[in-house]
């Protein structure tokens, strides 16, 4: 109820100075005179109300502004002051149209008309009865309607029911009234001679403290009784908002110091926030645990998130602790507990997809295959841990993003690269300020299911310090015993990720603490061959790169040779970020052409690549001849791909000293003792004289001495070093070899056989000597890359020797010279 407004119909006469007992009696009767349409004039003019709605029988005044208004009033007083008062719909229209007003208004009589000397114009108005809008006749100079009047309906005044009605609408009145004590005592007499059922509720309608909707639909009632219901509902909700107020105010009233003072205000805008509709924490703690109750969630995560929101609610809002858990309690209504994806199950489209994206790459491929397809059999597998381990740029957290593609499920990748605080893994426990999740639990929510595919990226990157080891805070996320029951420490409460499929990626798997290397299937990704980054480049970055550089297809074209000779002589990398950058310069260029008219190649050959990228960074090694004892092709592995070196041998008179170069690791110069010390013990069956180890210096060469060499891959390509130049036989023509040896005789096997082959075909060796146990790498290899290539699977020395060093001595053998001894080579 508007408190000041329940006694205006009775402090009208401080409104005028003169005619006071004229208003008096009309005030305090009854009398409403209700029209009749027979008697009404067929048009009368409207004044449109802000901010208030006229009931029949009530006296109120009214200030007009509006020239229109002011031209009305003054026309309607000369004449029989009759008017249609309608209340405004849109309160921002300075000039209210028909559109802007209610259809359903009040009839009123103008009683008194007073002119103030600020030029506006107040009127005393009575209204008599409702009416409905018929027909808007003109707008100017002033709005002027057809009007029908509307009968209403009382309920018999005789009975109880209405009785009962009009004492619950008088008790709730004088309640307001005792309440509010800016209200003067005169109201409630003047409430107390009302005895008409209709004056009543027509009075009580237009003090009640409702906005002007809630007003407007009282008067467009029809049934008084409905109206005197309705009507009731607004003054209890009054009732108790003033005595809220009023507990509120007396709560402060003794005693107010600055925090009683603060909380005070606090509680009077939580009442403000209540009646303007904002919602107050009790509501937003609803709405909490509504969402609570739409969640599919474990019993115990239900059970935990309900204490949660009791604890909340006995909580002071303005309490520090207060957000901290509410934003608790909003992430476990983030998370999603049972939110899952479907895997689709269409493995042809799933290999589709991953052969589209990433050429060669079959063991993944395959393996991702046969994780859908025992899926597809058996429906709660869980999600593998796998590790992608190879060099930089070979494609293993965009091979992520493929198998999310392929299994249809979200994405998300967390960066493991210089992470060294545990906290990072498991969260912070809610009690530290500024506490969080973990980014495992971040990420899922993130994603917003319980399988996406997650990749780790650099997981052999990750550091440990005095904050804690986040390699071993991972044993629990990636062991798949125990990942089911993962727990977070801000969480506090199990989340299941054994419906996650882990993706690790690593190129080095020497860093990675062996018991996490333990939980993680490792699938090892080499790197591309020569003829695969021929064809990713045809594939992916060719049409990639103009695509990206505004070139159509038929702008440029690359010639297979300009292919091999960007990553022959430009790059020397296993995966193929700097071809695609080699490629992207040359694309460039021919952009910068188009774009400036000037002529270019539109097909690059050899000839264009190296205009526009300069001179070979890197020389290939091709085949050497034989002609020169002790020179053997060797194959070895690198972090660029498979490369073929040479060992040269030489000998000169001293006391059987052994020299070392080419910057070999420790695993090398085994190697090369190991092979002397063979021929030494095995040097009759070879047909050199003992004498000759002790009276000649003995130096061993790697070319390219500025580039470190390491690994237990020349073994075999030493001891046929050794023997050539003490034999002075010749070594088979285009013969490469690679394998390790023992000081008994045998020949081990060794890695990276797919890149070796590759890399003596390219140099254009025919044969190759390998270990017998490697011959299942050769399987492996597509036959089409080792096309008249021959291979010889060896077990002992003696075998390697038989087939690499040929009966014939090299042209002008050396003459070695033995004391006292015949010469034992001549």
């Amino acid at each position: 109820m508007e408190h000041n407004n329940l006694y205006n119909s009775m402090m009208l006469s401080d409104l005028i100075e003169e005619d006071t007992e004229e208003l008096i009696p009309l005030i305090h009767s009854e009398d409403t005179e209700e029209l009749s349409q027979e008697n009404l004039p067929e048009f009368i003019p409207i004044l449109p109300l802000k901010n208030a709605v006229l009931f029949s029988g009530v006296v109120i005044p009214i200030t007009v502004s509006r020239q229109k208004s002011i031209r009305l009033v003054k026309k309607a007083y000369r004449g029989d002051r009759l008017i249609g008062v309608a209340a405004q719909k849109n309160l921002q229209a300075e000039d209210p149209g028909e559109n802007d007003i209610y259809r359903v208004g009040t009839l009123a009589k103008i009683i008194k008309m007073i002119v103030l000397p600020d030029g506006n114009t107040t009127i005393i108005i009575q209204g008599k009865s409702r009416f409905e809008l018929q027909k808007v006749i003109r707008e100017n100079p002033y709005m002027t309607a057809k009007v029908k009047i509307l009968e209403e309906q009382y309920p018999d005044e005789t009975k109880k029911e209405t009785v009962a009605i009009v004492q619950s609408l008088k008790d709730s009145a004088k309640k307001i009234l005792k309440l509010n004590p800016e209200i003067p005592k005169e109201a409630q007499i003047a409430l107390e001679n009302i005895e008409s059922f209709g004056f009543l509720t027509h009075f009580l309608s237009s003090n009640v403290n409702a906005d002007v909707k809630e007003k407007q639909k009282l008067l467009e009632l029809n049934d008084g009784k409905i109206r005197a219901e309705q009507l009731l509902q607004y003054m209890l909700k009054d009732i108790q908002m003033l005595e809220l107020k009023n507990e509120i105010q007396n709560k402060v009233n003794t005693d107010i110091d600055q925090q009683q003072r603060d909380y005070y205000l606090r509680q009077q805008i939580k009442v403000l926030q209540d009646e303007l509709g904002q919602g107050s924490p009790e509501q937003e703690i609803d709405e909490l645990r509504n969402r609570g109750m739409d969640k599919n969630w474990p019993k115990e995560v239900s059970e935990h998130f309900s204490k949660e929101i009791d604890k909340i609610l006995r909580m002071n809002p303005m309490a520090a602790e207060y957000p901290v858990a509410v934003n608790y309690a909003e992430l476990l209504l983030d998370l999603p507990w049972n939110d899952l994806t479907t895997d689709n199950f269409d493995l042809k489209r799933a290999k589709k997809i991953l052969d589209k994206d990433h050429f060669g790459l079959e063991k993944v491929k395959d393996r991702i295959i046969e994780y859908l397809a025992v899926r597809k059999l058996k429906n709660d597998l869980k999600g593998p841990i796998l590790c992608l381990y190879g060099p930089p740029g070979v494609g293993k957290t965009s091979l992520g993003k493929s198998i999310a593609k392929a299994l249809n499920r979200k994405y998300v990748r967390m960066s493991l690269g210089g992470v060294h605080d545990e906290a990072e893994i498991r969260g912070h426990r809610k009690t530290y300020i500024g506490a969080m999740p973990g980014k495992v639990i971040q990420n899922i929510k993130k994603a917003k299911t319980s399988n996406p595919v997650f990749v780790l990226d650099e997981i052999d990157k990750v550091a440990s310090d005095f904050r804690g080891d986040p390699s071993s805070a991972l044993l629990e996320v990636l062991d798949p015993e125990q990942n089911s029951t993962f727990k977070d420490n801000y969480l506090e409460v199990d989340y299941d990720l054994s419906k996650v499929l882990f993706i690790a990626t690593a190129n080095s798997l020497d860093t990675i603490q062996p018991a996490l290397r333990d939980r993680m299937e490792i699938i090892e990704i080499n790197g591309y061959t020569l003829e695969e980054k021929t064809l990713i480049a045809k594939k992916h970055l060719i049409p990639k790169q103009k695509l990206e550089h505004g070139l159509k297809k038929e702008d440029l074209t690359f010639d297979q040779k300009a292919i091999t000779k960007i990553i022959d002589g430009y790059t020397r990398e296993s995966g193929v970020r700097n071809l695609e950058r080699k490629v992207g310069s040359i694309v460039r260029n021919a952009a910068k052409s188009i774009a400036m008219e000037e002529e270019y190649s539109k097909k690059v050959t050899p000839k264009d690549v190296q205009e526009v990228l300069g001179a070979e960074v890197f020389d290939k090694e091709l085949y050497q001849n034989n002609k020169f004892p002790g020179v053997v092709t060797g194959l070895a592995w690198t972090q660029v791909g498979g490369e073929i070196l040479f060992i040269e041998s030489s000998l000169s008179r001293g006391k059987g000293k052994l020299t070392l170069s080419g910057q070999l690791g420790d695993v090398m110069k085994e190697s090369a003792m190991t092979a002397l010390s063979y021929l030494k013990s095995n040097a009759e069956k070879l047909d050199i004289h003992y004498k000759v180890f002790e009276n000649y210096d003995l130096h061993v060469h790697v070319p390219a001495g500025a580039v470190p060499k390491d690994g237990p891959s020349a073994g075999i390509t030493m001891l046929t070093s050794l023997a050539s130049i003490f034999t002075q036989r010749k070594v088979k023509d285009k013969l490469a070899m690679t394998g390790e040896i023992t000081l008994r005789g045998k020949v081990l096997p060794v890695g990276g056989i797919k890149e070796k082959i590759l890399a003596a075909r390219r140099a254009g060796i025919k044969e190759i000597i390998l270990c017998q146990k490697n011959k299942k790498d050769i399987d492996e290899i597509n036959p089409k890359y080792i096309t008249n290539m021959k291979f010889h699977f060896v077990e002992t020395v003696e075998e390697v020797l038989d087939v690499a060093l040929l009966p014939s001595k090299v042209d002008n053998p050396m003459k070695l010279d033995i004391p006292e001894e015949k010469e034992v080579l001549s």
